[in-house]
């Protein structure tokens, strides 16, 4: 049985006065906070849906940026290329009229000191610094130098000249996502970019006996190549073509070695892996490991395919000596060669620039659609909630009164 006492309506009034106060301070902070979901409990599940709408929202947000900032990145890398294909061209041009042979030896001599400062030029654009003052052709190595001139004496040369271009930088490596598991590759390296005839590396070793001794592996553009005990060379040759690297591996007939070549222009980057057994070396294709990033090629290893810059070089020496036969064929062919590859690379910047703008688009456009469903679960409509505040307080006001009129005097009552 209920009990019944002389205050159970005013404990009764006071307990729908909190009611309605404490909905009066909910609505309140909704219009406050522009959301219907400041408590966990208001709705557990548009709870639950707003939480996740909101993620992606950070992410797109995050995605939107790193499509910007790859923009910007290709925007200035295409710059780069294209000066030095202006470069190139006009190289190209010095060579043709120095091999139509109406030209003197001195006359051909004064066309190889501009083809020398074109030269600089285009290791000046090669080692340019980007607008984040990173190293544009490095790779993932932003602050090292990409390029390093050795100079010496030429002949012909009246001063010294740049004898030879040595790379320094990595692989291309950084890249950015510009979405859930999609990834866009932001830098083209200058081992590939600044790279003018396919690398071919054959060994002098005769391996037909060779084994592996013990297990390990080494890199191929940077590709690990695991190796096991007992492995021979063609076994050695199949991993390498097997493993996604850019070469393509075979065994030369006349050497009985290994010989190896890249499927397109760049540096062909070898390495035996710290710890583990010496195959290149053994192999007789490198010395040693890579030193400040430059290869280290067997002193008996025959190396073929040289960089824009040996092109250049050639061409200058030839000139120097006044040979405008080889100026009108070798000469010409290798900066025909250097053009070819680098317009190859503008263009590889130019389709990852339109992916990157197709991207951009895409997250602008998703931006606005998940912000709307997030409002949906969240959000607030305030004239909805502004006439909610207005009808509980006015309820409110409407209690007040009357429980002023029905509940009980008390002894206060009759003191005042």
């Amino acid at each position: 049985m209920k009990r019944i006492s002389s205050d159970m309506p005013v404990t009764d009034m006071q307990f729908y006065l909190k009611r309605r106060e404490d909905n009066i301070s909910n609505i309140q902070g909704q219009i406050a906070s522009h959301s219907k979901l400041n408590r966990l409990r208001d709705d557990p599940l548009a709870a639950a849906h707003a939480v996740r709408y909101e993620s992606f929202l950070a992410r797109l947000d995050r995605f939107e940026r790193n499509t910007q900032f790859a923009m910007e990145h290709f925007d200035n890398t295409y710059d780069y290329l294209s000066e030095a294909t202006a470069v190139l061209q006009r190289i190209r041009e010095l060579a043709v009229e120095g091999a139509n042979g109406i030209y003197s030896p001195d006359e051909q001599r004064m066309m190889a000191v501009e083809v020398n400062e074109l030269l600089k030029e285009l290791v000046s654009i090669s080692n340019v610094l980007g607008p984040d003052t990173k190293q544009a052709f490095s790779g993932d190595k932003v602050y090292t130098e990409p390029f390093r001139i050795v100079e010496g004496t030429v002949q012909g040369g009246g001063e010294t000249m740049i004898t030879r271009v040595e790379y320094r930088g990595s692989g291309a490596t950084r890249r950015t996502e510009i979405g859930d598991n999609m990834w866009l590759d932001l830098d083209i390296g200058g081992d590939t970019a600044f790279w003018a005839e396919k690398m071919q590396i054959l060994s002098r070793v005769d391996a037909t006996n060779y084994r592996v001794q013990e297990a390990g592996a080494f890199y191929i553009d940077g590709v690990e190549i695991a190796v096991n005990v007992g492995d021979t060379l063609p076994s050695i040759v199949a991993k390498i073509n097997d493993s996604g690297a850019p070469v393509k591996a075979y065994i030369d007939l006349d050497t009985r070695g290994l010989a190896l070549e890249g499927t397109f222009a760049h540096l062909i980057r070898a390495e035996d892996k710290e710890g583990g057994p010496s195959v290149l070396r053994d192999l007789g294709i490198i010395n040693g490991n890579m030193v400040n990033n430059a290869p280290n090629w067997n002193s008996t290893a025959m190396v073929f395919g040289g960089s824009i810059f040996d092109m250049v070089i050639r061409l200058r020496d030839g000139m120097l000596r006044g040979d405008s036969e080889f100026t009108g064929s070798q000469g010409i062919a290798g900066i025909d060669l250097a053009l070819g590859n680098i317009l190859v690379k503008t263009a590889d910047v130019g389709s990852r620039q339109e992916r990157a703008e197709l991207a951009w688009n895409r997250i602008n456009k998703q931006i606005p659609n998940v912000s709307a469903m997030f409002s949906r679960e969240a959000g607030v409509n305030m004239e909805t909630a502004a006439m909610e505040l207005k009808m509980a307080q006015f309820a409110h006001q409407a209690t007040l009164q009357t429980a002023a009129k029905v509940l009980p005097q008390t002894l206060l009552d009759f003191l005042r």
